[in-house]
């Protein structure tokens, strides 16, 4: 095993003004575990807490932490993962749905081994565990998710004589019904917001694509059960004024929601902060939920955002880089990770980590019944074209749905094949 000796060394430019400027940094000898995280995946203090107490626990191992950009990352991994470099990487974060592709290309550690006998793979969230699966093989592991939710008008809610945030699908109708009244939207839902779309498409038991085997993807959403989570949809999406041809991002919902005529949105939590500094009115009146699910005994399921944290196979020190995803993916890191950047933990049985801040527990509820997309290393050809959002403006529009869905599904199938479409 090659070593890399360094007397002291940095976090990163980007974290400290020095070298030495982190406690723990004295001492020679240390073999040297590289990390790439992504941007604002966690603050400059907590990379501090970290680095100081895994340094202090591993005296035989010594962490340089080097914050990655989003834009272009996916052609620098890949180029990482087929690097001879001693000074690449040894752990790197990716997003949850980004693992497929870097299987496709090769080079991604199999850690199967420590995901069963020694972190508890069993009770990691499905919307983060599932994307770093391929076959029986664990590559990727769960380190942070977050979801969307339903952020509401507690006060709307309440002239409407709505007591309690509905706990079912046809209740939420019920309730977004009522809502929809007086000049004010029941919900504001774009015609394409695919991602809320995903969801009830899951609930009904359908999928975006399936898996025929071998790596080949087909699109599904002709099915009975995707086409039972486009007529919700469409029901839903009615009770209010959104676009249907446009996607929450045009316009933003958040400014949207800020002029005060909508009762709901389905979001991020965090996008509570853009809505308050446009109307501070609205500070204290808005509350959370998660998405309703078919039946009151479980919340609806979800798109699951996030990261895993993958290791390369050209490391020089695997004993090295696993120490450190378990330290980042075990339950002391995630607690707080989870509270100092309002995340969902990696694992159900940390959700109680999270019980004091309402936006994030609803996120947490909904996580525990998440998804994520289809796992073919082609899938972001699919989201740059986008079929889906098309089939779900013509379908809003009044077109025969099964005829729109099969035409989108051929387009899906079309992308992911050998060929690419």
């Amino acid at each position: 095993m090659k070593r890399r000796l360094l007397a002291a060394v940095c976090v990163t430019a980007s974290l400290v003004t020095a070298c030495g400027a982190l406690p723990g940094t004295g001492g020679a000898h240390r073999r040297t575990v590289t990390v790439w995280l992504m941007k604002d995946s966690a603050s400059k203090e907590f990379l501090e807490r970290f680095t100081e107490d895994f340094e202090d626990k591993h005296d035989d191992l010594r962490l340089d932490v080097r914050v990655q950009q989003w834009t272009g990352i996916v052609e620098k991994v890949q180029k990482a993962l087929r690097s001879a470099d001693p000074s690449a990487p040894d752990v790197i974060e990716v997003g949850n749905t980004q693992v497929a592709q870097y299987v496709d290309g090769g080079g991604l550690s199999d850690l199967t081994l420590e995901s069963i006998r020694d972190w508890g793979m069993d009770r990691w969230l499905p919307g983060l565990a599932e994307p770093g699966r391929i076959g029986s093989r664990q590559l990727g592991i769960p380190w942070y998710a977050a979801n969307r939710v339903v952020i509401y008008r507690k006060d709307l809610f309440a002239a409407a004589g709505i007591k309690h945030p509905p706990k079912t699908r046809e209740q939420w109708l019920t309730d977004t019904e009522r809502l929809n009244t007086a000049g004010n939207q029941g919900i504001y839902l774009a015609g394409q917001d695919w991602y809320t779309l995903s969801g009830f498409i899951w609930d009904e038991g359908g999928d975006l694509a399936d898996d025929t085997g071998s790596g080949n993807w087909e699109g599904a959403l002709e099915t009975p059960a995707a086409l039972r989570g486009m007529d919700f949809y469409r029901r839903l999406q009615a009770l209010g004024a959104g676009p249907v041809d446009a996607d929450e991002e045009h316009p933003p919902q958040s400014g949207v929601f800020a002029k005060g005529r909508v009762a709901q949105i389905v979001a991020v939590p965090g996008l509570v902060q853009a809505v308050e500094r446009a109307n501070p009115d609205l500070k204290g009146k808005l509350g959370f939920f998660p998405v309703p699910g078919r039946t009151a005994a479980a919340p609806g399921a979800v798109f699951t955002g996030g990261s895993d944290l993958v290791v390369p196979e050209n490391t020089d020190d695997r004993a090295g880089a696993t120490e450190v995803v378990a330290a980042l993916a075990g339950a002391k890191w995630q607690t707080e990770l989870a509270r100092t950047m309002k995340y969902v933990p990696n694992k159900t049985t940390l959700a109680r980590a999270v019980t004091g801040d309402a936006g994030v527990a609803a996120m947490a509820a909904g996580a525990a019944h998440g998804r994520a997309t289809p796992a073919s290393p082609r899938w972001a050809a699919v989201e740059a074209d986008n079929p889906i959002k098309d089939c779900m403006t013509k379908i809003l529009d009044g077109a025969d749905p099964a005829t729109e869905a099969r035409r989108a599904s051929d387009r899906i199938t079309e992308i992911l094949s050998a060929d690419g479409g």
